[in-house]
């Protein structure tokens, strides 16, 4: 495949800075073969759902992320049907990559999984009914795992991503070559393996909309410490030695 037939996934990895960068700098995208948006949520976990339009999905993940700080991924997941089938989007979460998620999303389907995180690294995830099969970081496509690491060798061959260690004369321009084409190599082998493209208008309609995630329960406010307790703790760490010596 030559780099001009990426064209149309170019829009996911946009330049650094780009203001028409739409899933920001950490997203999940899931793309799967046969389901209905009601059923991916519920293969997600998702116990309710809501149409929403996609800046109010982001609004939603912002709150979630301001609670959790982040470590929590974004909460949410957005569906929206195309084709055949659908893609889950999570703005700044990677539920769709964790090995139970992958193994209910894809019963007696396909699915791939694409992770775009900039301060980690992507990665894609092949899974096929209810078992991952080939998982790989695209700038690293020697390195794979997964139960048939193999099964994709010829069409990532096909789309530019090579299965041999790289050489020390080659090393820097393959990095170059593989970081900046890597995102759109995925998702065009996605669409490839599903039958599901990846399209921004996607993100213009209604998505189905569930929560993934619970709120972490809110704490009790930390009781300040007085000045007397401080000061009984700083004698029971100096001990009777610093107490004899101030005699």
């Amino acid at each position: 495949m030559t780099i001009d037939a990426l064209t149309p996934f170019r829009w996911l990895q946009p330049p650094y800075g780009d203001r028409g960068n739409l899933l920001g700098e950490i997203y999940c995208v899931t793309l799967l073969r046969g389901l209905d948006p009601a059923e991916v949520l519920r293969r997600f976990g998702a116990r309710t759902s809501t149409q929403m339009s996609f800046a109010d999905l982001e609004l939603a993940v912002s709150d979630f992320t301001m609670v959790t700080e982040g470590g929590d991924g974004g909460g949410y997941v957005g569906v929206v049907a195309t084709g055949d089938g659908c893609a889950a989007v999570e703005p700044c979460g990677w539920s769709g990559t964790d090995d139970p998620t992958l193994a209910r999303l894809s019963a007696g389907t396909d699915v791939v999984s694409v992770l775009r995180h900039d301060y980690a690294c992507d990665y894609f995830h092949y899974a096929a009914d209810g078992m991952v099969l080939t998982a790989f970081d695209p700038t690293f496509p020697e390195r794979r795992f997964g139960a048939d690491t193999d099964r994709l060798a010829r069409l990532m061959r096909e789309f530019g991503l090579p299965l041999e260690e790289s050489s020390d004369e080659d090393r820097d321009q393959r990095f170059d070559d593989l970081s900046g084409h890597g995102l759109a190599r995925m998702f065009a082998m996605a669409a490839r393996l599903t039958g599901v493209t990846f399209t921004a208008d996607l993100l213009d309609g209604p998505l189905l909309v569930g929560a993934i995630a619970d709120l972490p329960p809110p704490q009790e406010p930390r009781r300040g410490t007085s000045l007397g307790v401080l000061l009984e703790q700083l004698k029971a760490v100096s001990g009777p030695e610093s107490a004899h010596g101030a005699a």
